[in-house]
């Protein structure tokens, strides 16, 4: 029996998971779970890297407690990062993506059109990237890249707290904007267009590379045994669409939904062409050094919000409970583009959503119920739209759609889903990310022999709920195609 520990950080909480894999069977045991809450000092947002970093030693001293663990990787978001100085310390606690320091990201465009950007790292623009933030350290804190030694993601980060040994992962890196898409490794000319040294960016590894043992003092302080740490897929994405439990016979869409929600395909190469550019897709790192051909859209950030200033108002709802007042709530009719800059950071988000759908002449909800409904639906019908878009870039006609993740314990998303793209949806597995983790150990440490080997075990461990498209609701998406073009 092979008994892999897989920390999963996700942007809104962690989890440190003992994955067994035995006779061809996997179980999953949740050992320690934490929020991760990101702490505003003097006006910057932070990762509070150094509480994530604790947490994760209880996980480990938990896991140590209870049979221990053979192997270890590390998950997390992407696009953020920490600079290492020449003695090996952190220059800056990790910044959050949401934070307001890029918010005139669109000015790099002057130096590095967005067309010459593409061509290489085939990335979706988006705010939140690596570049754009580093471009303002380099506008801005010159001195921090002056004093940079080594980069790192926060996979790698952990991995280097863990281990002593700095490297740096394929699917991480590509989340950057700063990564050769054909080439899969650093772009050293745009590195140095912005204002680095390249030096300071190390060999990108491939998934499945042991980045180091647990080092002695770690060990002592959670009284482990030793155990390789493995660069896993260590972007979580990378990992859930490891773990999508899909036949290798079918061509299928997947989509990714926490946070954030990211629609694709697979693909073996880039495909970095027109259309693909100006629809902003990105070609970010896969499990097996593929392709994830997606389109990051927002996701469940608008229901946590939501959520978030209810509760501030006295009203304490469950997901369960808004799920509930969701289905009650009358058909609005109103729609929002989920994309909108105005729903990109934290706040009263029912308050934005209100003032988006006045600003576009729409029936205002009244109820909590009728906006988680607007949302919802919004949601649904860009999930549909990104769909379209995937087959016209691809040139191929997707049949099914899987979605893994939080969101697929949501029946009535996956029903609206189902209902609003007119395909298929099977939904599940939710700790797609914690089990594409520890796959991809497994395969290091030779327990599994690939990714689709890993799938056929997911699959047949993790039963999967259909929900089939019952259609009419074709009127209601020109009506929201057209908030779109507004």
């Amino acid at each position: 029996m092979s008994r892999a520990l897989a920390v999963d950080l996700g942007a809104s909480s962690g989890r440190v998971t003992i994955a067994t894999f035995d006779d061809g069977k996997i179980r999953l045991q949740e050992i320690h779970r934490f929020a991760n809450n990101p702490v505003r000092v003097n006006g910057t947002l932070y990762w509070d890297i150094l509480s994530i970093f604790h947490e994760i030693k209880t996980g480990i001293a938990k896991a140590a407690a209870d049979g221990g663990f053979d192997t270890i990787g590390i998950d997390s978001w992407g696009v953020s990062f920490v600079l290492i100085d020449e003695y090996g310390r952190m220059i800056d606690m990790p910044v959050h993506y949401r934070d307001d320091r890029t918010d005139d990201w669109l000015q790099l465009f002057d130096r590095i059109p967005k067309e010459e950007l593409y061509a290489v790292t085939g990335i979706q623009n988006m705010q939140v990237n690596t570049i754009y933030q580093l471009d303002y350290l380099a506008r801005k804190r010159p001195d921090d890249i002056e004093r940079a030694k080594a980069f790192l993601m926060i996979p790698d980060l952990i991995n280097y707290f863990l281990t002593g040994e700095k490297l740096n992962e394929y699917t991480n890196a590509s989340t950057t904007q700063i990564m050769d898409a054909k080439a899969r490794s650093w772009c050293r000319p745009l590195i140095e267009k912005i204002g680095l040294d390249p030096g300071i960016f190390g060999d990108i590894v491939m998934p499945g590379t042991v980045n180091g043992n647990l080092l002695d003092s770690i060990r002592e302080e959670t009284r482990s045994k030793p155990a390789p740490v493995y660069c896993i897929a260590s972007h979580d994405t990378a990992s859930a669409i490891a773990a999508v439990p899909a036949t290798g016979s079918e061509d299928y869409l997947y989509l990714s939904s926490g946070t954030w929600s990211l629609i694709g395909a697979e693909l073996d190469e880039p495909l970095m062409s027109e259309a693909a550019m100006i629809r902003n897709y990105a070609n970010e790192g896969g499990a097996e050094g593929n392709i994830r051909f997606l389109k990051n859209i927002m996701g469940s950030f608008l229901v946590q919000e939501s959520k978030k200033q209810w509760a501030r108002e006295g009203k304490d709802y469950s997901f369960a409970e808004l799920d509930a007042l969701c289905e009650a709530a009358s058909i609005t009719g109103s729609y929002i583009d989920v994309d909108d800059p105005l729903f990109m950071k934290t706040g009263d988000m029912p308050a934005r959503i209100v003032s988006y759908l006045e600003k576009t002449g729409q029936r205002v909800p009244k109820t909590e119920g009728e906006i988680m409904r607007v949302i919802y639906e919004s949601l649904a019908f860009k999930y549909r739209y990104v769909a379209e878009k995937t087959s016209e870039c691809t040139g191929k006609m997707y049949k099914v759609m899987h979605i893994i993740g939080g969101g697929s314990q949501s029946g009535l998303l996956c029903r609206m889903t189902a209902n609003a793209t007119g395909l298929p949806v099977y939904a599940g597995p939710a700790e797609a990310t914690t089990l594409g983790n520890a796959a991809v150990q497994w395969i290091a440490s030779g327990e599994l022999g690939s990714v689709a080997e890993a799938r056929e075990a997911i699959r047949k461990a993790f039963p999967q709920n259909e929900y089939l498209p019952q259609g009419g609701m074709d009127d209601s998406y020109e009506k929201f195609l057209s908030v779109l073009s507004a």
